[in-house]
């Protein structure tokens, strides 16, 4: 008898999703636990894993319907045996990627899409007709997909769009789920907060030659990079010690202190802007934070990221420097009181104890909620922040 292919609960808070690409179509095998459909919510986007080893039978709900937690979008019979596609079926109902190079080429104007490359297809939010196949009998292969998406990301980010033309034409696409729910939150942080941004710049050459001093060691015992961002993390957190009050939120007419320092890390995940959580960063070392991060840059890219890595979080960090950025005004991520924003490393000629030097800066901005956080609090914080990151040995001796 076929099983109901149900929307799970992913999360407290949401009722709905946005259904992605079917990565089995009925009739085509899935191993146990394999995906079978793409699930987008506001914060993750996961796949609907098969109840067992068999086969999608019939799908109820299409790519880009919504539908509601538990209700049915389609049938799975477990054991069942691949039924055969039907002469019209499409390029993603193409064999296996184990079939023989000698199997017969997809019908007349149609491309056979692995399974593989439609899951890496999905995952990136492209469509087949995008890549060039050079499979056997113009099969599309993951490589192909990789290829092409490692092509993209290379290209010059001051390149025109490629529809951009002499023809005047407009194209209307739904928000994604995601980016509703930064959109609004975006607006709440503005509509609700007295929001203020402080500036300062710190002197990075302390910080650059401990890396380069320690690095291959570092990377030997730890099996990570020495990044920036873990002394950043580190000096936030003796930061938000002495004051408190960026580490707090507005509940109501109430003021709630946390005596935990969980640090939001935003990083641009494959479906928008996401910040996972570092749980507990004022009980980890510089290690712990590389490695987390490192695993968080990942698998957003992959929209792997579960609702609890994403929810909650006392204080955020966001290094606009990765993508260029020299100076910006960074939005609060409520209910938290405060944002670090970091910057681009730039050398500039500075005047050190009567002589000009140039030196590796970068430009610092705590947006914070001026309601509970006072222009004195946050400037000694961001001034804490800069003395720490300039002399990375107070880490060590929480000075």
């Amino acid at each position: 008898m076929p099983v109901e292919l149900k929307v799970p609960s992913v999360g407290e808070s949401i009722t709905e999703v946005l259904l992605g690409d079917w990565l089995k179509k009925p009739g085509e095998l899935a191993r146990a636990d394999e995906g079978l459909v793409v699930i987008e919510t506001d914060k993750v986007t996961v796949e609907l894993p098969a109840p067992g080893a068999g086969a999608v039978v019939k799908t109820l709900k299409r790519k880009g319907d919504r539908a509601l937690v538990g209700e049915v979008i389609g049938y799975f019979e477990v054991g069942a045996p691949p039924a055969p596609p039907p002469p019209s079926a499409k390029a993603s109902t193409a064999a296996p990627d184990s079939a023989p190079p000698s199997a017969p080429a997809a019908a007349k104007g149609e491309q056979v899409v692995m399974p593989s490359a439609a899951r890496e297809l999905a995952q990136r939010g492209l469509s087949a007709s995008e890549v060039t196949a050079s499979g056997p009998g113009g099969r599309l292969l993951k490589e192909d997909v990789q290829r092409h998406a490692s092509a993209a990301a290379s290209a010059p980010t001051n390149a025109a769009p490629a529809r951009l033309g002499g023809a005047r034409s407009e194209e209307i696409v739904p928000m994604t789920p995601i980016r509703k729910r930064i959109a609004e939150r975006l607006v709440q942080a503005q509509s609700t907060a007295a929001i203020l941004t402080t500036f300062n710049e710190i002197d990075m050459s302390e910080v650059m030659a401990l890396r380069k001093a320690h690095q291959e060691r570092f990377v030997e015992r730890h099996k990570t990079k020495l990044g920036f961002m873990s002394f950043f993390v580190k000096a936030a957190v003796e930061a938000l010690k002495e004051i408190p009050q960026v580490n707090a939120e507005v509940r109501g007419t109430d003021i709630v202190y946390r005596h935990y320092c969980d640090i939001g890390i935003a990083v641009g995940g494959g479906k928008g802007l996401v910040v996972p959580i570092l749980r507990n960063a004022q009980t980890l070392g510089l290690a712990d934070i590389e490695r987390a991060i490192g695993e968080f840059g990942k698998r957003a890219q992959d929209n792997k990221l579960t609702i609890d890595e994403l929810t909650g979080g006392t204080f955020t960090i966001s290094n606009g420097g990765v993508y260029g950025s020299l100076l910006s005004t960074p939005i609060l991520n409520p209910p938290q009181s405060g944002i670090l924003g970091l910057h681009a490393i730039q050398e500039r000629p500075m005047a050190i104890q009567g002589q000009v030097v140039i030196r590796p800066m970068m430009y610092v901005a705590l947006s914070y909620d001026h309601r509970i956080v006072d222009g004195r609090e946050a400037v000694t914080f961001l001034k804490r922040i800069k003395e720490l990151v300039e002399s990375p040995t107070r880490l060590l001796l929480e000075v």
